[in-house]
């Protein structure tokens, strides 16, 4: 339906002639419990004042059985995506009633029924539009509105909302609870969750003031829901962001609800934030997995703030919002949490989700051009979460602390239950640091790409830096010495840098690190003294970051295939059994994977996935018991595993006896998954021994795990129904999606899957108008074929100029990465 993708254009005219004072939204959603009830009815009454004769309404669900407009019932005029209003007067109240659609795509109100008690779950997620697919609404952020919604449910339930319940009025049968009016709030924000959910209270105090807080999962989850330590995250961050933004948390309550099938890791909708369960480990899980889910949770609370109580405008500006969460997710853990390691993981991992973004032929400014939603619904990516938070880094950096968090309470104080942009924040920034920055602001936030730096030497004490696009970065070059085997930081030398090549005072080291400290967003090259350096001793370098500078530098140089993957690989096998920062270790063993598996050459891929494997396999054995670093290293193995078939004995030794698993590893269910997912990728596990594994895992996420297993088996029948599936069955959840298209791309089977290529290319334009964004998104990114030409794809390309813009950007950026991985490969097998 084309009138589902709102452009800037019309929603800017809707918000200039309309303005929104309140709506009501009264949902009836008793009959969820029935799974032939497809659909839920809603009655919303907009109040607004309008200077126009008309406009229109947006809403997404089955029907639309009446309009009353003032009080006169009015024919309906729907097209699926917009109902159309006329006749309106200057003040003007509109009584929509509908019936929408429970959602099993994330999108909208998600139903999920749990396998393990045969209880019903409903949330809803919005962003970046898709309340409309429960209430009639004006959709788009800058028509802000004070709700109140009315959810009728089955007696005892948990039913949530952005507010607390004013009343509830009971029957037999069913509850109905009226929430407090919000203050002003932009549609994607509003939230309703009901179900049987598991609780776990408490409170947040600050002077006389109290804020009333809840962690919920559901109930099968309850033992494994870590209350005790999100609790007290959420009281940190609450202490440091009352203090630092100085302006008092307005949103009432603050719950935080783990929900299944969930398509992100947080929405921020406020006194409601919502996280995947993914958050809620079921078994072992590491420091670095701990870590993030703390980030995660402060990312979301600074949303309380920017986002919620101030919001961008149009989609343009998200960066407003989320370069903001994201920087500060990690500033707030490592100032107010344990985990003040926080920055290091930020340079490795989300900084690495920037650069390789930043690289693509779509990449785009930090404040983007959105002409319309289905490109905002592709704009939150690496750009505006990671590469403006790197940028926000750096512009704390340039302003000082101080006057960054004294612009941001100027600009509260300014702005709160408004709609700003860039322009709005600049003002606050340079009045409180005395800084000019209309200049800085097109240099990094209203250009795109990435920029490398490398030094090339002149004498002993003398060095030219270089800059392939040439930005203003203030950063440090740290200067290393090898002593005894080890490296020792020697000093850090201060620069300010803004052109294409910098003469600097630089004396020799055996590793000369360039951003040392991680000031500035920037691909670093390693020059050859330095790379024999740290090949010898990267990890005898003492501070995390610095390692984790260097671990990235490697990786981005063999990724642009100006370091060997080999070379690559062996300082991986050299120095991970060896890196203590499981963060660092994460990343460092995924990269190790796609090097092996992706960028060698196809005649070396066999033996690098071999070596690969026998590197995991034996850290895995020397790892420490129960260690963080022991439970990755297994992870490295179940991964290795899918693509070389060398320790198929072993693994189902661990799977099937007790003996067999190394002293201290918990097996828990996810692990086990896991593994037996590997041995079915080799075709070392059938199906028997699937329904097993599920027999003692009949859980959501055991039956995910099923579905991805059965689809990695290497026959030629199980591909093919799995490809079947993903396309032609409407009734699989995103969950079961993704496990098929996993499934179906699993182990080293290039062979099993290369006869869908041209297929693949005659279905996704139909499956982008058919189906939903998310589910078609998920189609397009996860079944892109690895083809050993790019023939097909740029076939596509040329006959296709008019396809959805979001549709193109999608198969652009596939074939961008397959484009380098042959490139990569191409220089691997001639170096």
């Amino acid at each position: 339906m084309t009138t589902a993708n709102l452009t800037r254009d019309e929603t800017a005219a809707r918000s200039a002639a309309v303005s929104a004072r309140s709506i009501h939204v009264e949902i009836d959603v008793t009959g969820a419990t029935d799974p032939d009830r497809a659909g839920f009815p809603v009655t919303t009454t907009l109040e607004f004042d309008s200077s126009t004769e008309q406009t229109w309404v947006d809403f997404i669900g089955a029907s639309v059985s009446s309009l009353t407009i003032n009080g006169d019932e009015v024919p309906v005029d729907y097209d699926g995506a917009r109902i159309a209003l006329t006749g309106l007067s200057a003040t003007n109240k509109v009584v929509i009633v509908a019936t929408a659609e429970y959602s099993r795509s994330g999108e909208g109100l998600h139903r999920f029924v749990d396998p393990v008690d045969g209880e019903t779950y409903l949330y809803t997620h919005y962003e970046p539009a898709d309340s409309r697919r429960v209430m009639a609404c004006f959709e788009q952020p800058d028509m802000k509105s004070r709700y109140t919604f009315e959810v009728t449910a089955p007696l005892g339930w948990h039913v949530l909302s952005n507010q607390d319940a004013a009343s509830t009025v009971t029957t037999e049968s069913a509850q109905t609870v009226r929430f407090a009016q919000t203050l002003p709030l932009s549609s994607y924000i509003t939230c309703i969750a009901a179900g049987p959910y598991h609780r776990v209270g408490s409170t947040w105090t600050q002077g006389d003031r109290t804020v009333p807080l809840g962690v919920l999962c559901r109930a099968s989850l309850a033992d494994h829901l870590e209350s005790d330590e999100i609790l007290e995250i959420t009281r940190q961050g609450m202490d440091f962001f009352d203090d630092a933004f100085a302006y008092p948390y307005p949103w009432g309550k603050y719950d935080q609800i783990f929900v299944p099938e969930y398509n992100i890791g947080a929405m921020e909708n406020p006194g409601l934030v919502t996280f995947t369960e993914a958050y809620v480990f079921r078994g072992a899980s590491t420091q670095a997995q701990q870590a993030a889910r703390a980030n995660t949770i402060l990312h979301e609370m600074a949303h309380m703030w920017f986002g919620d109580l101030v919001t961008m405008r149009w989609w343009d500006d998200l960066w407003l919002k989320e370069s903001f969460a994201d920087y500060m997710g990690a500033h707030a853990s490592a100032a107010a949490t344990k985990y003040t390691d926080a920055w290091v993981a930020f340079a490795n991992r989300r900084k690495a989700w920037a650069y390789t973004q930043d690289q693509l032929p779509t990449t785009h400014p930090i404040v983007a051009d959105i002409t319309d939603l289905e490109a905002a619904k592709l704009n939150f990516d690496g750009i505006t979460y990671a590469k403006g938070a790197s940028v926000l880094k750096q512009l704390v950096a340039f302003v000082g602390e101080e006057a960054f968090f004294s612009g941001a309470r100027h600009y509260f104080a300014r702005h709160a239950y408004g709609n700003t942009t860039l322009g709005d924040l600049l003002v606050e920034l340079e009045q409180t640091s005395g800084r000019e920055l209309r200049s800085w602001s097109p240099a990094w936030l209203e250009t795109s790409g990435v920029t490398t730096l490398w030094l090339e030497r002149t004498t002993d004490s003398q060095a030219v830096l270089h800059q392939s696009e040439p930005r203003p970065h203030r950063l440090q070059v740290g200067l290393y010495d090898l002593v005894a085997g080890r490296l020792a930081l020697r000093e850090r030398v201060a620069l300010d840098i803004d052109s294409a090549q910098t003469e600097v005072a630089l004396d020799e080291a055996d590793l000369t690190l360039i951003n040392d400290a991680d000031l500035t967003y920037a691909k670093v090259r390693l020059d050859d003294r330095s790379l024999d350096a740290v090949e010898a001793a990267l990890s005898t370098i003492d501070d995390a970051l610095a390692r984790g500078l260097v671990w990235s530098a490697l990786w981005n140089a063999a990724r642009d295939g100006e370091l060997r993957a080999d070379r690559y690989l062996r300082i991986v096998r050299a120095h991970a059994p060896a890196e203590t920062n499981l963060s660092l270790l994460a990343g460092v063993v995924a990269n190790a994977a796609a090097a092996s598996s992706v960028y060698q050459p196809e005649g070396l891929r066999a033996s690098a996935s071999a070596a690969w494997l026998s590197t995991a396999w034996e850290a895995l054995m020397a790892a420490d018991a129960g260690s963080g670093a022991q439970l990755v290293w297994a992870r490295a193995v179940a991964d290795a595993a899918s693509r070389d078939r060398a320790r198929a004995s072993d693994i189902r030794a661990i799977l099937t006896d007790a003996s067999g698993v190394p002293e201290g590893l918990k097996l828990d269910a996810d692990l086990r998954w896991m593994l037996l997912g590997a041995l079915a990728a080799t075709g070392d596990a059938d199906e028997a021994d699937a329904r097993r594994e599920l027999v003692s895992d009949d859980t959501a996420s055991g039956r995910t795990q099923f579905v991805r297993v059965l689809a990695s088996r290497p026959t030629v029948a199980v591909r093919a129904a799995a490809w079947a599936s993903a396309w032609d069955d409407h009734t699989l959840t995103n969950d079961h999606l993704d496990a098929t298209t996993r499934g179906f791309t699993a182990g080293d089977h290039r062979d099993l899957i290369a006869p869908y290529d041209s297929d693949y290319f005659s279905r996704i334009g139909e499956v982008w108008q058919t189906r939903s964004i998310e589910i078609a998104r998920r189609l397009v990114v996860g079944l892109f074929p690895a083809t050993e030409t790019l023939e097909l794809v740029d076939g596509w390309l040329a006959a296709h100029h008019s396809a959805p813009a979001a549709l193109r950007r999608l198969v652009i950026e596939q074939r961008d990465h397959r484009a380098r991985a042959l490139r990569v490969q191409a220089l691997n097998d001639l170096i």
